[in-house]
């Protein structure tokens, strides 16, 4: 219902079997570690007139953290996306089984990130594909998309025993 939202109220966390302590620190670092590499490019810009352009691989595998963790964060705390029109109209029963639902179709669409991620990774190690910009082993930048994958997996699926036992809804 958009009267009863409160932009102020600070959202509950879900009783997790494994604490979101551990996406929480994840994101603050890559988010830490992205401003200080982009504070770096600009002050060195500003002052030498010379641009850190090899910053921005970094800044790419982290943006790529940062958007995985953050949906694994969303996806365990039942803030993800959704089409709140037509779900505030179901039944609390029928919202709870809409939701498992959609949480299902979330893992399908993340297990096909995890084979193609898997498949990437092992090409670009396997043919020794290098970074454009710093020579590095492409795959070491890559293989951040199918291990955030799982942890996605791991949070909806956590999601969807809780709904299923009426702990959440």
């Amino acid at each position: 219902m958009a009267a009863d939202f409160d932009p102020t109220a600070t959202p509950t966390d879900p009783k997790t079997r494994i604490p979101l302590t551990l996406e929480r620190v994840l994101l603050a670092a890559a988010m830490g570690a992205m401003a200080l590499i982009t504070a770096a490019n600009v002050l060195t810009r500003y002052l030498s007139n010379i641009s850190l352009a090899f910053t921005e691989e970094y800044s790419v595998a982290l943006m790529v953290v940062v958007a995985m963790v953050g949906t694994a964060l969303a996806t365990a705390g039942g803030r993800h996306i959704r089409i709140g029109f037509f779900a505030d109209k179901l039944s609390p029963n029928r919202r709870r089984i809409a939701e498992i639902m959609a949480l299902g179709l979330l893992i399908i669409c993340f297990a096909l990130i995890l084979w193609y991620g898997a498949r990437m990774v092992w090409d670009e190690y396997d043919f020794e594909v290098l970074s454009p910009g710093l020579g590095h082993p492409q795959w070491l930048y890559t293989i951040c998309l199918p291990l955030l994958a799982i942890l996605v997996i791991g949070r909806a699926t956590g999601r969807i025993i809780r709904l299923a036992r009426g702990e959440e809804g």
